[in-house]
């Protein structure tokens, strides 16, 4: 059965990859690679129902606002056989002599962090594309790398409602290594985002200090009580926050081995240094960068540290042993 990427998942992708290349990328070139479409040539597709896909998508982005352009061969431009997409950058640039301050810097790309396709009009669609030119290097598109607000997320609204208000919450909390969650009781300061997963930021009462803690980790409700707290303590948090995470993450990198060309050159390659061997990517938690790694499957190798090569192996494991299980019980 071919894997199940949400079609907007596969659009997505699709910006994510015609925005990176100048160049362009062939037909066939998008198919092996692009996410989406690679999962259901692996699952036994054929290549012209992909083909036909493809073309499905790239009308389907056309018609959204996104300028996919075509190119065919330099001697001949009416020769499609070998033609090359891109997405040409400029077309989502706003004029240079448009500046913001950091604070409205933070709200646009927040904003643009929680848009779906959903919830925004063709106008605001095509408003939040140019959202990328807003501070963001010219080479990196903000579709397809802010997080999106899902139901594995379903904390972000009432903690936001508690930030607003400035309310005590308390949820349950899982750590890796541990066996059970245990209860916090937070004045959450801040909400960020940072290697595309969403923290909390706050005080944790019963250990009277800063904590900051990944949604994805809180099990259960959130419960925002009637306490409120003083909400000067939000004056910088923010920033507060993402300084302790960079913090963190300048003392912690793993040295990867990247297929060229792949999904996981082109994600990980944004936040990655070169290095002698591979690429080095800085990282906060462990088990966060397992968890991606994991999911590019044999696109990248890890070198180093151990720690993190032996989580990624497991992963890796659990997923064959799953799927073998599978295959015995039909």
């Amino acid at each position: 059965m071919a894997a199940r990427i949400p079609a907007e998942e596969r659009l997505t992708n699709l910006v994510v990859a015609l925005m990176a290349t100048e160049i362009g990328l062939t037909k066939q070139q998008i198919l092996d690679n692009v996410s989406g479409y690679r999962q259901r040539a692996d699952a036994g597709t054929r290549s012209d129902a992909l083909e036909k896909m493809f073309e499905r998508d790239k009308d389907e982005l056309r018609s959204l606002g996104v300028p996919v352009e075509t190119i065919g061969d330099a001697a001949d431009p009416n020769d499609l056989r070998e033609a090359r997409y891109r997405i040409p950058q400029a077309e989502y640039d706003l004029p240079s002599d448009i500046d913001f301050t950091p604070a409205e810097l933070a709200v646009l790309r927040l904003a643009g962090s929680v848009w779906s396709a959903e919830s925004a009009s063709g106008d605001a669609q095509s408003g939040v594309r140019k959202i990328r030119a807003l501070g963001i290097d010219g080479d990196e598109p903000i579709i397809g790398f802010a997080p999106r607000i899902t139901a594995r997320d379903a904390a972000f609204g009432p903690l936001q409602e508690a930030i607003e208000k400035s309310r005590v919450v308390a949820f349950d909390y899982l750590k890796p290594g541990e066996d059970a969650p245990r209860r916090r009781r937070v004045q959450p300061l801040a909400l960020v985002d940072y290697e595309a997963r969403w923290h909390v930021f706050g005080i944790d009462i019963d250990a009277a200090g800063d904590r900051t803690f990944l949604l994805s980790r809180i099990v259960g409700d959130v419960t925002v009580t009637a306490t409120t707290f003083d909400p000067v303590l939000r004056d910088g948090a923010g920033d507060r926050a993402l300084a302790g995470l960079e913090e963190v993450a300048s003392q912690n990198s793993a040295l990867l081995e990247i297929t060229p060309g792949t999904e996981a050159s082109l994600r990980l390659g944004r936040r990655a240094v070169p290095a002698v061997q591979g690429i080095r990517v800085p990282f906060v938690d462990v088990h966060i960068l397992a968890d991606e790694l994991a999911s590019y499957g044999p696109e990248v190798r890890v070198v180093e540290p151990d720690e993190l090569r032996d989580a990624v192996v497991s992963r890796l494991r659990a997923v064959a042993e799953a799927h073998a299980e599978r295959e015995v019980r039909r």
